[in-house]
């Protein structure tokens, strides 16, 4: 093994070895140090070769993991020693009477009203993020075109800006009958309603110059550059889709791989209509969002929204392409091996690079930042890790052969920090999997929540954590959407679908089905124990008689009184376990054999008060968790 090669490695962030989540060191090989270094576009194929690098090498820290010097996140003077509660949803998912096969800006507005009517501060929703307009087919919300704008799919068509667009209520009524989202078919409908939304804007517009063709032209000229390079993106990845090539830029002619190509000009003159009109979903898409906020917060929640912050970004989406050098091409961003896949997972995502970044002054992690900001009380970091590392798989290799690479962790929460408390939004960070050592204690210092979810909280010898042992500063949940709903845990349902997808060995297969079942008597033993134990499965626990199959609904509503319990700041409910799904919304690392990202709520959000299951839990939660000044 060559110091030197060591040496520059470190010199460009990359760990030599991490700890896993089973708690063994694995070492990074020298091939992969190389691997990664070609990606960064660092030569290091002979001893001259990384003599040469590491006298070239940067004088930036990319090490350091310290907490930022700049007092912490905003936290308002209610939060600092209160506890409240709130609901989560997959926005997609949710159904309404008038939407059009997918859920909307219009379901998550009333959602909000009628979780606050319950007694909720908050509702967490997926990530919005722009996708790609012109491909359905790519639809996950965690594998975005572009993290600085909205997806128009998620605009609710029957409540334009300007006033009400007619749509064909036949085809609609397929769409919203569908157990998942049938993307295309959503696609089809939303984008003829769009169109004739957008037409009707402009003969308006032309007659009268009303009041919103001048609120349309304000947001266009806030937004500047950024909006001009994501519409022309949106364009002309319709156009290439029409040409035979692919909604992403890579398979693009080379003349129109780059934003300031010739090419690519002349197409912007010759399409300016067409850029317009993406400009208008963008802004159509903002309005209803801040108007969702608003009613939120007149329906009482004092945060209102979460948002959700994707790890990354689709490679060849209008950020990668409208902002050239700013991610790494030649690797993506994974994780290495872990409880829930013995393979590792590759996201396929591009890696923002350390050094330009620091070129740039942070500027592009600052811009994503206050766009997430913007419509929202508060924001979750899915992968919060990815503030101080990132794990790169290079090249062709598989997730086993990948590394950590470090990113400027004290000036990048300093920034964090500072549009939190310029927007007054709460920090949520999600620090699950392989955690790097003292990350935690960092997130507290500067006032990120931490996540924790009731599954994994546990002691030493196995049993479940009493919920008084939760961190103060964190958000407490039950299960998350990569995760098993309570009714799909209770059954062992995901690790049937692992087993099914060959996620795990025969081994671990076995051993995780013999410690669910232990898990399950567990649950029950924590909640005799902070005495919420329902009458009916008192003979379960104290005559260890045979558990239940199915998962009582006694036994969901007193597993969430025992999270309502918890002394965390904040505690999350899913959407999902408050309506008795079962199955999850992803299973993380796969594409096939799972219908990810598409199930919809089985009741309408105007039945979904007056079920049983949702009164006695928010019943419970209220209670348990009563609301403070």
């Amino acid at each position: 093994m060559s110091e030197a090669l060591n040496r520059l490695a470190q010199a460009y962030g990359i760990e030599p070895s991490y700890i896993s989540e089973r708690g063994e060191t694995c070492v990074a090989s020298d091939e992969t140090k190389r691997a990664i270094l070609r990606a960064m576009g660092v030569a290091s194929g002979n001893d001259d070769e990384i003599a040469a690098s590491l006298s070239a090498a940067p004088q930036y820290d990319v090490n350091g993991t310290g907490a930022p010097g700049e007092a912490r996140c905003y936290i308002p003077d209610w939060l600092v020693g209160g506890r409240v509660w709130g609901v989560t949803c997959q926005l997609y998912g949710l159904r309404s009477a008038r939407n059009v096969g997918i859920g909307d800006f219009e379901d998550l507005a009333e959602l909000a009203q009628l979780a606050a009517q319950s007694g909720a501060d908050f509702l967490g929703v997926n990530p919005l993020h722009a996708l790609f307009y012109a491909d359905a087919g790519r639809y996950s919300p965690y594998a975005p075109s572009s993290r600085l704008f909205l997806n128009p799919f998620y605009i609710a068509v029957d409540r334009f800006p300007f006033g009400r667009a007619r749509r064909n209520a036949a085809p609609a009524q397929g769409a919203r009958a569908t157990e998942l989202v049938d993307y295309p078919q959503v696609a089809r409908l939303k984008r003829a309603a769009l169109e004739a939304g957008y037409r009707a804007f402009c003969s308006s517009s032309a007659r009268t110059g009303n009041a919103a063709m001048r609120a349309f032209k304000s947001f266009c000229s806030q937004r500047g550059s950024a909006l001009q390079r994501f519409a022309l993106y949106e364009a002309l990845s319709e156009a290439m889709m029409a040409r035979g090539h692919h909604s992403g830029w890579h398979t693009w002619p080379a003349a129109y791989r780059r934003f300031d190509g010739h090419a690519v000009r002349r197409f912007e003159r010759e399409n300016e209509p067409r850029v317009a009109f993406h400009k208008w979903l963008q802004w159509v898409a903002e309005t209803q969002l801040h108007k969702a906020q608003e009613r939120a917060k007149a329906a009482g929640m004092r945060i209102g929204l979460y948002l959700d912050l994707a790890v990354g970004v689709a490679p060849d989406g209008a950020d990668t392409w409208s902002q050239p050098g700013i991610v790494v091409d030649g690797a993506r961003i994974g994780c290495p091996p872990d409880m829930f896949n013995d393979n590792g997972q590759d996201w396929g995502l591009a890696p923002l690079s350390p050094a330009a970044l620091q070129a740039r002054d942070l500027a592009p992690f600052e811009a994503m930042l206050h766009e997430l900001m913007r419509c929202t009380g508060a924001v979750r970091i899915d992968h919060a890790m990815g503030l101080t590392r990132l794990y790169w798989i290079p090249g062709d290799a598989s997730a086993l052969e990948g590394a950590y690479v470090r990113f400027p962790a004290s000036e990048m929460l300093c920034r964090l920090a500072r549009v939190s408390r310029e927007h007054g939004t709460v920090v949520i960070g999600e620090d699950l999997g392989t955690v790097p050592p003292g990350f935690r204690e960092v997130m507290s210092e500067v006032e990120i929540q931490g996540y924790r979810v009731l599954y994994f909280e546990k002691e030493a010898d196995g049993t479940f954590r009493p919920p008084h042992a939760y961190a103060h500063k964190s958000l407490a949940c039950l299960s998350t959407h990569d995760l098993p709903t309570l009714r799909g845990w209770w059954r062992g349902r995901d690790i049937d679908v692992r087993e099914r997808l060959g996620l795990s060995s025969p081994e671990n297969t076995a051993n995780m089905r013999g410690e669910r079942a232990r898990d399950r008597r567990r649950l029950m033993d924590v909640i005799r124990a902070a005495n919420l134990l329902p009458a009916d499965l008192a003979p379960v626990v104290e005559e260890r008689s045979p558990m239940p199959d199915e998962l009582p609904d006694s036994l969901c509503v007193a597993a969430h009184a025992l999270l309502a319990n918890a002394s965390s700041r904040l505690v999350a409910v899913q959407i999902e376990d408050l309506v008795g799904m079962q199955e999850q919304a992803n299973v993380p690392g796969t594409v096939e054999g799972h219908a990810n990202w598409r199930r919809k709520l089985p009741f309408e959000l105007c039945e979904i008060a007056a079920t049983a299951l949702f009164q006695d839990v928010t019943r419970a939660l209220c209670q348990e968790r009563p609301r403070s000044p």
